[in-house]
């Protein structure tokens, strides 16, 4: 299986560039991961945002397949602690789907026709992150699951 991270937008600070990275490196470890970023729209403040979710949704959607499983990181989405969320990993790879797919929205989430495509909805938190934090804290949980199902010490239960 291979997991894909699709984020909006570039990650402006070095700092959380370096920090993504690492987690990137050390999942290659354990699977094929891709974090894809798609450029912000340009001239946004001439659409409104229900224009903007629809331009953006567009470009997520033409990054996807019609076999890849759509998760979104949504804020209305099923929240787990890491050893479920490893569970979760473990039942997408046991299913046999070839891509997994999480994305991160904009800055107004995500248009009808993505939560139509979606087959599913993960919440990190009830708290609110940057969209550029958002992206290390789930690599970093990617990360986290793959060493929960190896038996590694990274994670102490």
């Amino acid at each position: 299986m291979n997991i894909k991270l699709i984020a909006i937008g570039k990650t402006d600070n070095k700092n959380l560039k370096t920090l993504i990275q690492d987690y990137q490196k050390r999942l290659g470890h354990y699977i094929k991961f891709e974090f894809e970023l798609i450029p912000d729209i340009k001239n946004v403040k001439h659409l409104t945002e229900a224009q903007q979710k629809a331009k953006e949704g567009e470009l997520i959607l033409a990054k996807t397949q019609k076999s890849d499983v759509l998760i979104l990181l949504d804020e209305n989405g099923k929240q787990m602690d890491s050893v479920t969320f490893s569970g979760y990993l473990q039942k997408h790879m046991n299913s046999g789907i070839k891509t997994l797919i999480f994305v991160i929205g904009g800055p107004y989430g995500f248009s009808d026709a993505i939560y139509q495509r979606a087959n599913g909805k993960l919440g990190l938190s009830q708290m609110t992150f940057s969209h550029q934090m958002v992206r290390l804290f789930f690599i970093e949980q990617l990360y986290r699951g793959f060493t929960i199902l190896k038996n590694e010490p990274y994670h102490h239960r």
